[in-house]
């Protein structure tokens, strides 16, 4: 079914406590008692793969995705040949897209932590990379080379030996030629042509064939979410990634083609994702509506794009950008565009947001794509407590103690204390024979 046209469904508020329970509903906007009902589905198909490797994996794909998957790996050649047959327009803009990613992820790496104590006790926080990683591209009739690159550059940059990437089948069996091409360019090296939550299993648990990863990134479906969801534990994950979704605080100074164009670039994603617009302009509000229904206009993915505006397009006149900073703050969206005339100021203003962009001549599509900074952002209000994959998302850190007589010394009587305050008595003992070793053996302790 078509959604009404956007020009006449897109919602607009100026009561800002009204504002603010609509808002609280878009966030919350994946909920609901069909989660349950497809979690359970999610746990039945996990078993089976844990239970029966390969060959469960092979049926849920020809069961979903009309393909049995034989072999599971795409041949390392078959990527090189994908990179050496995509089209050179396309290949320079990959090449300047993992340029760009690839150093602004190497500036990421932390350093390792050493502190002398002030009894020259050594103390220290050691970074290493996980063994295994696994990174989920969704695929399917779809090709997103961009979330190859977003996900496999981070955790080659931060070491990690083994790289497993798992991607659905296309139509004729192998997976979109752009992302193997791009697999190629980032460095991936192992891939397997399975996808859904049964992908997500198989890295968990491991099959015959592909090998348990200790972490798992991506985004993918409300399938994969799940079977994400309930792996992690055994798994670390990067989040449980959400619809897209992006709120515009704009001027008088924001043309209103440019706002329904960057209100557009998220809703065209997805029937469930948001694009939200907060502004000081009753001139640019009434405007909106026919900007965005003349770009409608013959979309390639009109229904989809309609659909999302309808349901979760939302605008907001406020009385003035501190306002839609703070309601922004409430949202705590996954992009969050700035289109003011100083930008720079509230930028400042803003605590909660997984990216934001800066000006006229920063749309969010650039992020998306070459930026440099990742793309992977958390969703759904999950960016007041969380951010970016990042090449930490592939560490591990680990504390490192050396303490020496005199640091035992000085420190030991308050360590007894305390443990004796906490009920452990061999806690304190540990320490209290390390302090007066001898006493200890003439008590006959």
């Amino acid at each position: 079914m078509v959604a009404p046209a956007a020009a006449s469904t897109i919602a607009c508020l100026r009561d800002l406590r009204a504002a603010a329970v609509r808002l609280e509903e878009i966030a919350n906007r994946t909920g609901g008692g069909r989660l349950a009902a497809e979690a359970a589905k999610v746990d039945s198909i996990l078993a089976q793969v844990r239970d029966r490797g390969d060959s469960a994996l092979l049926e849920f794909s020809e069961r979903f995705d009309g393909i049995r998957p034989e072999p599971l790996r795409i041949p390392e050649q078959r990527l090189a040949e994908a990179w050496q047959q995509c089209e050179p327009r396309l290949r320079s803009a990959l090449e300047l897209a993992h340029q760009r990613i690839l150093s602004f992820h190497q500036r990421q790496l932390p350093t390792d932590l050493k502190v002398v104590g002030p009894y020259g006790e050594q103390l220290g926080r050691r970074w290493r990379p996980v063994d295994r990683a696994g990174i989920y591209v969704p695929g399917g009739r779809a090709s997103y080379p961009s979330t190859v690159l977003m996900n496999a550059v981070p955790a080659i940059v931060a070491g990690v030996e083994r790289l497993v990437m798992v991607t659905p089948p296309g139509p004729g069996g192998d997976p979109n030629p752009t992302v193997l091409a791009a697999a190629h360019l980032a460095g991936v090296r192992e891939l397997y042509r399975v996808g859904g939550a049964q992908a997500i299993a198989a890295l968990a648990y491991g099959t015959e064939t592909i090998p348990r990863v200790d972490v798992i990134t991506g985004p993918g479906n409300l399938y994969v979410t799940l079977a994400k969801k309930a792996v992690y534990g055994r798994v670390a994950i990067d989040s449980l990634a959400g619809p897209s979704e992006v709120l515009v605080i704009a001027d008088h100074t924001a043309p209103a083609e440019l706002v329904a164009a960057d209100l557009l670039a998220q809703a065209e994603h997805d029937p469930l994702a948001a694009a939200i617009l907060l502004t000081t302009s009753e001139e640019l509000a009434a405007a909106l509506p026919a900007a965005l229904e003349a770009q409608l206009a013959n979309h390639p993915r009109a229904e989809i794009t309609r659909q999302a505006i309808h349901d979760w397009g939302l605008v907001v006149v406020c009385d003035s950008l501190v306002t839609a900073a703070e309601l922004s703050d409430r949202f705590a969206p996954e992009h969050l565009e700035l289109l003011v005339e100083d930008p720079e100021p509230l930028a400042e203003r803003i605590r909660h947001a997984g990216a934001i962009f800066l000006g006229p001549d920063s749309p969010e599509a650039v992020g998306d794509y070459l930026a440099g900074p990742n793309h992977t952002l958390p969703t759904s209000g999950t960016a007041r407590f969380a951010g970016a994959l990042s090449v930490e998302t592939f560490l591990r850190h680990t504390s490192l103690i050396r303490f020496n007589p005199a640091a035992l010394a000085a420190t030991g009587p308050a360590v007894v204390t305390l443990a004796e305050s906490e009920g452990l008595h061999s806690h304190a003992e540990s320490v209290r024979r390390r302090l007066a070793p001898d006493a200890a053996a003439a008590s006959g302790d």
